[in-house]
């Protein structure tokens, strides 16, 4: 019954109005922070090794901020997915860098979405899949009927889902070199053979190696760009990668892509996805992040 009362669920919240759904969001959130879950916890000790020189309150004050977005995230997030593309359109408040998002796409050279969780990166997928043809990975959730919806919801404005696996990394390669674009959320950790330690706000961090050898094997170029939640709906940011991100030596071009990580999350720090064990691989000899049972 489990997996049906949750479709259930998150069907009657897609009904909601937007503003209704960010109320509830931010109570839900309330609840995060005054039970001690275990996603706040989580977030507070990843803001103690990300900000070490911020003084405990402020901290404090940004977990606290990072739950009602997150709750807000969890009740938009349906509406998002039942609500038309002109609904989306009409509540994206700005577009910050939207040249250098047309200057790509106006070429023929491929490009890479690089597309840290921050804000709602489900707007960043639809809004983007509208104006031009997108490929991304898709990894189905462990209840069938919640992929099928979830699917069905990031395909309607147009993009491509693939596997995660070598078929799917293949399709976004070909994907590249058709000029053609791609989305890729860059701040997962990857399995360990597909990925090695780089600093992350100054923590040891496994990071993809997908970004680096697609960049390599192709001519694309990457942007950075988030949907950032506002009153209303989402402004959205599109930012080019630095040079760096481009080099033959692996290292510099993943120190390159976590720098840039680290630029977008400033933008708004409340809105990025702390309670994620983001440092839970750590190198060899090195101490876990994370209590025991946190």
């Amino acid at each position: 019954m489990k997996p049906t009362f949750v479709l259930c669920l998150m069907k009657v919240i897609s009904l909601l109005p937007l503003g209704v759904a960010r109320f509830f969001g931010r109570l839900m959130g309330t609840g995060l922070a005054a039970l001690g879950t275990k996603a706040f916890k989580v977030t507070q000790c990843n803001l103690a090794v990300c900000y070490p020189d911020q003084n405990q309150s402020r901290n404090d004050q940004l977990a606290n901020n990072r739950m009602g977005h997150l709750g807000q995230a969890f009740f938009e997030t349906p509406v998002l997915w039942n609500r038309s593309s002109q609904w989306l359109q009409s509540h994206i408040i700005a577009v910050e860098g939207e040249s250098h998002l047309k200057e790509a796409l106006a070429n023929d050279r491929g490009t890479v979405l690089l597309i840290p969780h921050l804000g709602n990166w489900e707007v960043i997928g639809l809004w983007v899949a509208a104006q031009t043809t997108m490929t991304s990975l898709y990894q189905p959730p462990k209840m069938p009927a919640f992929g099928e919806w979830i699917k069905r919801s990031r395909e309607k404005t147009g993009a491509n889902l693939v596997p995660t696996n070598v078929s799917g990394v293949a399709a976004l390669l070909k994907a590249l070199k058709k000029g053609e674009t791609v989305a890729i959320l860059p701040d997962q950790q990857p399995p360990k053979s597909s990925g090695d330690f780089s600093p992350l706000f100054g923590v040891q961090a496994l990071t993809m190696t997908l970004t680096h050898n697609l960049l390599k094997r192709s001519d694309s170029q990457a942007i950075f760009c988030c949907a950032l939640r506002e009153k209303g709906g989402w402004r959205l940011h599109f930012v080019p990668a630095d040079q760096a991100i481009y080099s033959d030596n692996q290292a510099d071009s993943l120190a390159s892509m976590n720098g840039g990580i680290e630029s977008i999350v400033a933008k708004a720090p409340e809105q990025y996805q702390w309670e994620y064990k983001r440092f839970r691989a750590q190198p060899e000899g090195s101490p876990s992040i994370y209590l025991t049972g946190s």
